[in-house]
């Protein structure tokens, strides 16, 4: 089992920066993946950016790519989510999620259901 809390979120002007952290605790060592979703109000939950937990590899959304960095500090068991040049559209609530592979199907890390704990979210909002 493993427990996510997010901080970083709040009130930021259309072409400025915000810096998610996805604090883990628990049994991180095994964990396969994290990932930052999003959901915006009256829209369906969005997959932002991936990072495994053991390799440098990650995964990004389209909306966000050139824009978002994910990145990881494994000895903190912290996750980053960087997002620069913040317009409008990615005002949401975003959401961390951790990836042990518990499914048999082993679903892409893109995808929520690759997903088996979450944090609450932090709410991101960017002002026109």
């Amino acid at each position: 089992q493993v427990q996510l809390v997010e901080s970083g979120g709040g009130l930021v002007q259309a072409g400025g920066s915000l810096r998610l952290s996805c604090a883990a605790s628990g049994r991180t060592f095994t964990m396969y993946a994290v990932g930052w979703f999003r959901q915006a109000p009256g829209k369906e939950r969005e997959f932002v950016a991936a990072t495994l937990w053991r390799d440098s590899t990650t995964y990004y959304g389209d909306s966000v790519k050139g824009r978002f960095t994910i990145s990881r500090d494994n000895a903190k068991n912290t996750v980053y989510l960087q997002m620069n040049s913040l317009e409008p559209e990615d005002t949401a609530v975003y959401y961390c999620a951790a990836d042990y592979r518990r499914s048999v199907f082993n679903p892409a890390v893109t995808t929520q259901e690759a997903y088996d704990f979450w944090g609450q979210g932090t709410q991101v909002t960017v002002s026109s």
